[in-house]
């Protein structure tokens, strides 16, 4: 956060925060029951998903098919018909596995305490990627990746449950376009951008899990309908994003709920990608929420995060900005409810030291932090913390939300039904837009200048996807996405030298 992009900020705080404090002074805080109160209703009926009421295909019970230490698990994948379980036996299996089918369940052999692991030796880059509905992965261990642990490209009623990721390069658990899943009881470190990547997904439950030592926790990116709850997410960069990535097709995050998380200890030094979205983020940072709209916080106990324990902020006065004129860059409707909150903000960064002094806090520590622009958010029981930025938020008019179970829905959703001349779309949709925006730079570089670089020429842009070489030193080498077949490469290199978004 430079100081030039916040000198607006505090200016505006200059204007009126002395005036909030000194005609504050001598009134009472407003102490509200999180328990008496009202629940929160939300502007989402799932109920009316035109999705939950399609007729979803009906899954099948098949056959299991057994693969033991020395066999592949793509062997199996491949012989597999919908419906089918794959169970893997205890030992070691070096490979990437690609599952492109229906119905297909990988459930690792849990034997006297030794676990089916895949080791990719620091050599390969996807430990298990897919793109068929109604996928199950579970009891897997899964380490030494360069790009991805387990990655879902567009595949909808997916469950990942109860995996061991360590060191699995840039995400840990990356479900990405799906629509209908559940990310639980998975314990994951050592990722150098997001341990558990959320991206342009919808309807989506992540809980139980504990994320530490990586860059992100969990990030809910570009994606809506999506509950955070039950988590343990400590000693990470930045513990719990909710947050929009400009120059994605998708443009929104918002109806999210961050609620009874452990959020503690995310001081870990930044050792992101240089560049990459997550590079922004300070030491220290518990919560964020970046420019996404209608995010709730609720009964999470944030401590001991340096920086501070929940940070809001529009594009521009965190990180790069945008250069993406159609997304909108201010959070609006951020909620937060009642949260156990102690000893964050302790070795805070100096915009926010310069915050508090003009809000006259007395304090250079602040819990609660808000900077930029965005609109109607609300907090209860504001006199528990120490906040800069908060003094025009309203008082909320529920204190809970216990109405909302979930977003999931109540029936599986079908699956997409791809036009042979969308293929080419769904690709770069489900796979690319992971690592590249049209307009700014992520892991990858902008859209943009590859279509400047390839222009009319699909096919040396289709032979470099299967192929990659490093090309400039100041990004990481592009894995290869030799698994896609030849007219699926060719097909999403025309959409991506077309699209302008």
């Amino acid at each position: 956060m430079s100081k030039g992009k916040i000198l607006s900020v505090v200016l505006i705080a200059a204007a009126f925060g002395v005036g909030n404090y000194y005609g504050g002074l001598n009134s009472s805080p407003v102490i509200t029951s999180s328990s008496g109160g009202a629940s929160f209703g939300g502007g989402y009926d799932k109920s009316q998903d035109q999705d939950a009421s399609a007729e979803a295909v009906q899954q099948v019970q098949g056959e299991v098919r057994v693969v033991n230490d020395g066999e592949s698990i793509m062997a199996a994948v491949k012989a597999a018909n919908p419906g089918d379980t794959i169970q893997v036996m205890p030992g070691k299996y070096h490979e990437t596995v690609y599952v492109d089918k229906e119905d297909i369940k990988i459930v690792g052999v849990i034997k006297e305490g030794a676990r089916a692991t895949m080791d990719g030796q620091g050599k390969l880059n996807d430990a298990i990627l897919y793109s068929g509905n109604n996928f199950v992965v579970e009891n897997m261990t899964i380490t030494g990746y360069k790009g991805n642990g387990i990655m879902g490209q567009a595949g909808n009623n997916f469950i990942i449950r109860n995996n061991l990721i360590v060191d699995t390069g840039v995400y840990g658990i990356f479900p990405q376009l799906g629509k209908n899943g559940i990310v639980e009881h998975n314990v994951i470190s050592g990722i150098e951008d997001a341990a558990i990547y959320v991206g342009m997904s919808d309807n989506i439950h992540v809980a139980h899990n504990e994320v530490f030592d990586s860059v992100a926790g969990i990030e809910i990116e570009n994606s809506r309908h999506a509950i955070v709850e039950n988590n343990y997410v400590h000693d990470n960069t930045g513990g719990i994003l909710a947050f929009i990535t400009p120059g994605l097709p998708i443009k929104t995050t918002y109806d999210v709920i961050i609620r009874n998380n452990f959020v503690v200890n995310n001081n870990t030094e930044n050792f992101a990608i240089p560049g990459s979205t997550v590079a922004m983020i300070p030491a220290g940072s518990g919560i964020i929420v970046w420019a996404g709209d209608d995010v709730i916080i609720e009964g999470n106990i944030i401590s001991n995060n340096k920086t501070g324990g929940i940070l809001v902020s529009d594009h521009n006065s965190f990180g790069a900005g945008s250069n993406d004129p159609e997304s909108e860059p201010n959070p609006d409707r951020t909620m937060i409810l009642d949260n156990f909150m102690m000893n964050n903000g302790y070795d805070t960064i100096d915009e926010v030291k310069a915050l508090l002094a003009i809000e006259l806090k007395g304090s250079d520590s602040a819990d609660i932090i808000k900077v930029g622009g965005g609109v109607d958010s609300c907090i209860i029981n504001r006199h528990r913390y120490t906040t800069a930025g908060v003094s025009d938020w309203k008082e909320c008019d529920f204190t809970n939300t216990k109405n909302i179970e979930t977003y999931l829905l109540d029936k599986p959703v079908a699956p997409r039904d791809i036009d042979p001349s969308e293929r080419g779309k769904i690709a770069y949709l489900g796979i690319c837009t992971g690592c590249h925006t049209y307009t700014d730079r992520m892991i990858g570089p902008p859209v943009n200048i590859i279509q400047a670089l390839y222009m009319d020429n699909p096919q040396g842009l289709a032979d470099y996807i299967a192929n990659p070489t490093k090309k400039r030193e100041d990004y990481p080498e592009m894995p290869p996405q030799n698994y896609l077949d030849e007219g699926t490469r060719l097909a999403v290199a025309e959409y991506m030298l077309k699209t302008s978004n």
